[in-house]
């Protein structure tokens, strides 16, 4: 069975792999572990990486209620606070935010400020108030809220990258395919996804609105569909600038999206919006699920063929959660099969390892890619696997 399988890997790989990460002499987990499993505990630590293990760590408390977990949660938090959250710039009410990354003892490394790490600060604390019932969380998670509403709108949308006191600078944190945007899909849908969950927790009027708004912009304005996808780049005005076609954030968007309207419960939104998810998750499945597995993403109508280890994640969620909202049994069985293949070449078998980064077409992982480093932690594998459990339970 799925779950008992994805529920496996959880406790016997993801979650013992991350609980030895811990760097018990400068706070927080280590910042990199080569493909060679050489592990630098000098690197910088991302602050994305502390955020999203701290998600992490509280979230498998909240569907296990094991109590032995809420340390590594914790471990995390007080890095975070301690070190990762800037008071000395910005707004002198709510603070500077997050910054890109700090040194392996605490110290800010890279200060660019950006509106996607924000983002997912606020997801990591919501989940850990909701964890802990700690109201210090919950209120710098507003903290970061104000900062991304006061100091990162760009029109009636939101920006993407600034220095450490909020001026407009060049988006290389997020800029790929030789594209530098204004705004991008990425961002919206990581705003949309800790709006969802800030508004879960604590049901704020204001976080309700720009919730919702969120939503509204991927509908009327993200959203094609005559192409049947997400656009992905845009200039400040939301001109897409590149035929590209992210299979895997639209896969991703499939369920976050449904997700933030499960928490909005506001029926006439669920029915415009629904539509444009399942049509999503639809044309991943015909397009881009190829082999047991989903490719990247398209540009240009050339495919990626790499098999990137958060892609196949997300496609296991989003395609039970189309087989949940559809009753078609396409949707589960591609799931099922992409565990699978993700179990076979991605997972990665080595003693003291986790997961490889990617593997090629033919299922052999890319050797220049780290076990763990800012992008790669367990925000996207350890949620695949409480997601199974959490909507397979009984």
């Amino acid at each position: 069975m799925l779950r008992d399988k994805m529920k496996h890997n959880l406790d016997t790989c993801i979650l013992p792999f991350w609980e030895g990460m811990t760097d018990k002499e400068y706070g927080g987990y280590y910042g990199l572990l080569d493909y060679d499993l050489k592990l630098d505990k000098e690197a910088d630590k991302g602050c994305i990486l502390n955020s999203r293990i701290l998600w992490f760590f509280s979230n498998v408390y909240l569907t296990t209620k094991d109590e032995s977990i809420l340390p590594y949660a914790k471990q995390a938090y007080d890095f975070f606070k301690d070190y990762c959250f800037d008071r000395e710039h910005g707004d002198p009410e709510y603070g500077g935010g997050i910054y890109w990354s700090v040194t392996y003892d605490g110290k800010p490394a890279d200060t660019i400020k950006h509106t996607y790490n924000q983002a997912f600060a606020i997801y990591a604390l919501s989940s850990y108030f909701d964890a802990t019932k700690d109201t210090e969380a919950l209120d710098y998670a507003y903290k970061i809220f104000h900062v991304i509403e006061n100091l990162c709108r760009l029109g009636s949308g939101y920006g993407e990258s600034y220095t450490v006191d909020f001026v407009p600078n060049v988006n290389d944190k997020l800029s790929e395919n030789n594209i530098i945007a204004d705004k991008t899909m990425n961002t919206l849908l990581h705003i949309c996804e800790a709006y969802t969950e800030l508004y879960r927790v604590d049901h704020n009027e204001e976080v309700k609105e720009r919730l919702t708004w969120t939503v509204r912009e991927f509908l009327d304005t993200v959203y094609r569909p005559e192409l049947h996808r997400l656009e992905v780049f845009f200039d400040k005005d939301m001109n897409s600038l590149i035929d590209l076609h992210s299979y895997g954030h639209d896969i991703e968007a499939s369920w976050l999206i449904n997700r933030a309207l499960e928490v909005l419960d506001d029926p006439n939104l669920t029915a415009a919006a629904r539509p444009m998810l399942l049509d999503l998750a639809d044309q991943i499945y015909k397009k881009a699920y190829v082999d047991h597995s989903v490719m990247a993403e398209c540009e240009n109508g050339v495919d990626l063929t790499t098999r990137i280890w958060w892609v196949q994640c997300e496609a296991i969620i989003g395609f039970y959660n189309a087989y949940q909202l559809t009753g078609e049994d396409r949707y589960r069985d591609a799931a099922e099969d992409i565990w699978d293949y993700t179990e076979k070449y991605i997972v990665d078998s080595r003693p003291g390892s986790e997961w490889f980064y990617e593997v090629d077409a033919d299922g052999k992982p890319n050797t220049s890619k780290p076990i763990l480093e800012q992008w790669k932690c367990p925000y996207h594998n350890g949620r695949a696997c409480l997601e199974i459990m959490r909507r397979m339970q009984g």
